[in-house]
């Protein structure tokens, strides 16, 4: 005989079930909501990063272009301050020209009283001795046209005293509108570099992982590559004309040993050791010239996260000048993300020489440049935290060994 059914189990089975079912499709739901949170999370950091990049950006372009201006203000006032140095010496010898005038003219007055203070008239009557009225008479010319002579200097120096006195005016009035100027743009650089540490700060706060550092690298480096590559497509390229120059006497450094330090010349032999880059760039392999003195950081090859240094990081001082290692053609002159203010010169023969990092730029995209011309100053830029220099070859877009390039 059949049991009747359980109408209770029944009744729990189905509502287990329905409940199940529930659940799954509660945390399915659950869980894609998780998933696109996660997501528009991951979007807003990326956009949040770009945000603060394009802030770094305008800042550190801001700061190298005020950096500039500092540099150019400070020459102006050691030359200024030269002028007015000058002047204060042309002052004290022209005063030290009055004062022996003033001298002599009151030893040609004593003279002249000595001589019996005669006036000419007294002279001239004067009968009783002819030959020595005669000898008065020539002294007294020759007293009076030497007195006068020496009035005559005398005012001319006093003018020019004066003259002198007046550009003093005009040369102190510009230095101090300088050093105000100079003044106010330091505040103005001050801020630049808090505002830059505090982008640092929270560029740092929502870096990515260790994991992502590499990818974060790659992209960069790829940037690099588009920009390269979009240069050298560029309609118009160097015209890769050289100077008529021998090549005798040029260093060979391929037989030296590899350095950790960019090799330090007098300022004499860094001029001489650039003029004689004025060739054909593939004819200056172990000959180009250091673009800066420092110490080699990185050299090229070196392990960078999983990648590795695609140039040489020259550690230097901030604001030292940075020099072109020869003449070529400035393609790219602009700040580009994870190489700061970056500087491209084209050398014809398909090699390109790049410097990045800098703190401000000196020559503009279509600007010729000869060995040793200054084009950039050390810098931090690009997010990093210590000066140096990023310098780097490029022959057709690769990447070429510098050491095996510059003098060692």
């Amino acid at each position: 005989m059949r049991k009747p059914i359980d109408l209770g189990f029944l009744l729990c089975f189905w509502l287990t079930l329905v409940y199940s079912g529930f659940s799954v499709a509660f945390e399915s739901e659950i869980a894609a909501q998780n998933g696109q949170a996660t997501e528009q999370a991951l979007q807003e950091l990326a956009q949040h990063q770009e945000a603060l990049t394009n802030l770094l950006a305008e800042v550190e372009k801001r700061y190298g272009e005020t950096a500039s201006l500092l540099r150019q203000l400070r020459r102006d006032i050691e030359r200024e301050n030269a002028t007015l140095s000058k002047i204060r010496a042309d002052m004290d010898v022209l005063h030290q020209e009055v004062a022996k005038q003033n001298k002599e003219l009151a030893a040609q007055i004593k003279s002249a009283f000595v001589m019996g203070r005669q006036e000419k008239l007294k002279l001239i009557l004067n009968q009783q001795d002819p030959e020595l009225s005669s000898r008065m008479m020539n002294y007294y010319h020759y007293l009076n046209k030497a007195r006068v002579v020496k009035l005559a200097g005398i005012n001319r120096s006093v003018k020019r005293l004066e003259e002198l006195e007046l550009d003093r005016q005009q040369q102190t009035t510009q230095l101090e509108k300088k050093l105000a100027k100079k003044n106010a743009e330091q505040l103005i650089l001050d801020d630049a570099r808090k505002q830059r540490n505090e982008l640092l700060a929270q560029l740092n706060d929502d870096s990515p992982p260790d994991t992502d550092q590499l990818n974060f690298l790659l992209e960069n480096e790829a940037k690099l590559r588009n920009v390269i590559t979009s240069l050298q497509n560029a309609d118009e390229l160097f015209d890769g004309k050289i100077h008529e120059s021998s090549s005798k006497n040029l260093v060979d450094g391929s037989e030296n040993e590899r350095a950790d330090s960019v090799p330090e010349s007098e300022p004499a032999e860094m001029e001489q050791a650039f003029s004689r880059s004025e060739l054909a760039f593939t004819e200056l392999k172990g000959k180009l010239p250091w673009p800066v003195k420092g110490k080699l950081a990185q050299k090229f090859g070196s392990p960078r996260f999983d990648s590795v240094w695609d140039g040489v990081l020259i550690e230097a001082t901030e604001g030292a000048d940075i020099r072109a290692v020869t003449w070529g053609k400035i393609v790219y002159a602009e700040w580009l993300r994870g190489y700061g203010l970056l500087i491209i010169i084209d050398h014809g023969q398909d090699y390109m020489s790049l410097y990045a990092f800098n703190q401000s730029l000196y020559k503009h995209v279509g600007d010729k440049v000869n060995a040793g011309e200054i084009i950039a100053s050390v810098g931090q830029s690009g997010g990093r935290n210590q000066p140096g220099l990023y310098f780097g070859l490029r022959k057709k877009g690769l990447p070429i060994d510098p050491l095996e390039w510059c003098v060692r």
